[in-house]
């Protein structure tokens, strides 16, 4: 216990601070470069003008908003609901105070070797890594395998005359755990005709949960991953190792 400018300051309220502080540290880590951040601004301009119309006795206008804000908390489930359902997925698998499992050399090579190989014979592919929030529902809906990850294997998996060629294959713990899995579609790229229906489905996967995926074009033979909504284009081998590391890492 001691006095700072006249207040006592107890251990509780130094703990309290420090666990408000670091929910909202949290909670800024979960919305940057996400589309949350616009709606977030949008809101604190809705504030600004309600204090600003009672201020100025603009009855209306503060009548309307007031009625408004009378029911924020809906509001916000109803607009941040994908966004608190990852959040709250984040925590209960540990997001914050554990780091992923780093994948295995071996593995990690092979995956490389299959993409970059995959890239130069244009075969479309659509690869997902599991780190902190279990894929098991994605998993369950495609055809299970459980196999080592081999270069061999994953282009045999989307060779075009095979049945499990259109779905996206998902990696668990260092293994194929299934393949010609169903990924959820993002509202991202419509109408781009440069990205098609494996591009939508990372972008979908990659905001509803922490994984990291890898795109190759049918078209193009362009690597693209995707990672937390955001999708990054064009990768050569050396950009891909880096990048891919970095991700699975963190």
């Amino acid at each position: 216990m001691f006095e700072l400018f006249g207040t006592t300051i107890t251990w509780q309220v130094l703990l309290d601070i420090g666990i408000v502080a670091l929910i909202y540290y949290y909670l800024i880590v979960l919305v940057r470069d996400t589309r949350a951040v616009a709606v977030i601004y949008g809101l604190m301009f809705v504030l600004v003008v309600y204090f600003v119309s009672g201020y100025l006795n603009l009855f209306t206008l503060h009548t309307l908003l007031s009625e408004f804000l009378d029911s924020i908390f809906l509001v916000i489930i109803i607009l941040f609901q994908g966004d608190i359902r990852k959040a709250l997925a984040q925590v209960g698998a540990g997001r914050f105070w554990s780091r992923a499992q780093k994948v295995e050399s071996k593995a990690f090579d092979e995956l490389i070797q299959a993409l970059v190989s995959m890239s130069r014979t244009k075969t479309g592919a659509i690869i997902v890594l599991e780190k902190h929030v279990p894929l098991g529902d994605i998993i369950e809906r495609g055809v299970e395998i459980d196999a080592k990850v081999t270069k061999e294997l994953l282009e045999s998996i989307f060779f075009e005359d095979t049945p499990l060629h259109d779905g996206a294959v998902v990696i668990r713990r260092n293994r194929i755990a299934a393949a010609a899995c169903i990924l959820p579609l993002s509202s991202k790229l419509r109408g781009e005709t440069m990205f098609g229906t494996r591009h939508r489905a990372a972008l979908g996967i990659s905001e509803s949960a922490d994984a990291v995926t890898v795109v190759v074009s049918e078209e193009r033979g362009d690597i693209s991953i995707a990672i937390g909504g955001r999708l990054t284009t064009s990768l050569d081998e050396v950009r891909l190792r880096r990048v891919l590391k970095n991700a699975l890492e963190r």
